[in-house]
């Protein structure tokens, strides 16, 4: 009985599938083109910046190039970006693309990116056999590790016997979140030497403090210098240290690659170098409606702000929803509007924001706003918000469509 009516329910939605399917037929061939109203919060990704910024760092650097991918390209696209800095076709072009987890690792790979992926974190016991089956460049924190890679290449090694796993050793010098402490790789140095199947390419290490503490970074240099010398500069074909503020300010004796992240992004960790640097993403919005609303009025949540005088008020379709951070609100944040920086206006909202518009007379509905870009940097978002620009660009959610220019 209870297969009966399996058998009837089926056959009943079966029929109401084929309906629903027919109506919505007939609905589309009654209106073939929809219109599709433009985004109302996007982020403008400029990919001549993106050159600008890698030629800074190749000006900068003579060695090779580490790019640093994560967090879905710091908020820009993580395979758009690949592919742009891909076309790089000179032997300045990216060595490495630098990603997080193996779902970023995928993600390139699935694009079609062909620049070797290296993952910057120390991977997860399970995530190892799809590292080596891959060919992706993992970074080892400890002897365990490499031996348990080595296992796992070992059966790699039986199907492409010409191939042995490239691997990069991790070195803590401060940042206290994965590698070998300097003294325990001298301890095991050897021992990683006799994994037969695991090829010793490459070393590094990472800079905690470089754009805050010159004193420690000038000390973890010369930790990590000295440690290489005492190996052997030799053993490792790529030897690096400098992130964006570590290749800004400071100089090793040993290092031939770097890893650039957010200055690729036109954003720079030292204020002062800004000036080589031009931001890849503007975030934009626009202007929803505005009104005249009389002193004594409360403007969103809380009434922590209420209005001293008469004030011509624009409501904008951005809010933290969107990745614009809530902690900027009350915190004397601007955003630009026809060439004028204007005040934002109590507490940034989920979906919408408030401004100030009064010195705007002609500003209407439809106007397009710039919360953070080429006229207001997204550190000065990011400091107004108690935060940092990373947070920031990395915050930006996916509803925000990302529009790829090259101007």
């Amino acid at each position: 009985m209870q297969a009966q009516w399996h058998v009837i329910w089926v056959l009943f939605f079966g029929v109401g599938l084929k309906q629903k399917n027919d109506y919505r037929k007939i609905v589309t061939d009654a209106q073939p083109t929809l219109p599709v109203s433009p985004p109302r919060t996007w982020a403008e990704i400029n990919l001549s910046n993106l050159r600008h910024n890698y030629e800074a760092v190749i000006n900068q650097h003579q060695g090779c190039v580490l790019a640093v991918l994560k967090a879905g390209g710091y908020g820009h696209g993580i395979a758009e970006m690949a592919a742009e800095l891909e076309k790089i076709n000179s032997s300045s072009a990216p060595k490495f693309m630098g990603v997080a987890s193996v779902i970023e690792a995928r993600q390139l790979a699935d694009a079609g990116i062909n620049t070797r992926i290296y993952l910057l974190g120390p991977a997860c016991p399970s995530e190892r056999k799809e590292i080596v089956a891959r060919d992706w460049t993992p970074c080892i924190s400890s002897l365990e590790e490499a031996e348990d890679f080595n296992r796992i290449a070992a059966a790699r090694i039986g199907i492409n016997p010409n191939t042995k796993l490239r691997i990069h050793l991790a070195v803590d010098t401060g940042m206290g979140r994965g590698g070998f402490l300097p003294e325990s790789l001298v301890e095991n140095f050897d021992a990683l030497e006799k994994l037969d199947f695991l090829e010793l390419e490459g070393i590094g290490s990472h800079l905690p403090s470089a754009d805050e503490d010159e004193v420690f970074t000038h000390s973890q240099f010369e930790i990590f210098d000295s440690l290489i010398e005492s190996l052997g500069i030799e053993r490792f074909r790529f030897r690096h240290l400098a992130n964006s503020a570590g290749l800004m300010n400071y100089q090793s004796r040993t290092t031939n690659l770097c890893r650039p992240g957010l200055m690729l992004y036109g954003i720079s960790p030292l204020a002062q170098y800004q000036s080589i640097l031009k931001p890849v993403m503007s975030l934009k919005s626009r202007v929803s409606l505005v009104r005249n609303l009389p002193a004594g009025h409360g403007i969103s949540y809380g009434r922590d702000t209420v209005l001293e005088k008469d004030t011509r008020v624009a409501t904008v379709g951005i809010g933290y929803g969107d990745g614009y951070p809530r902690e900027i609100s009350a915190q004397h944040a601007k955003v630009w509007i026809k060439q004028q920086k204007c005040s934002l206006l109590g507490r940034v909202t989920m979906d919408q924001i408030m401004v100030d518009v009064s010195n705007l007379p002609d500003c209407v509905s439809g106007d397009e706003v710039e919360l953070f870009g080429e006229n207001i940097l997204v550190s000065e978002v990011a400091q107004k918000a108690n935060t940092i620009p990373w947070a920031v660009l990395s915050g930006i959610t996916p509803r925000v469509t990302r529009v790829y220019i090259n101007a």
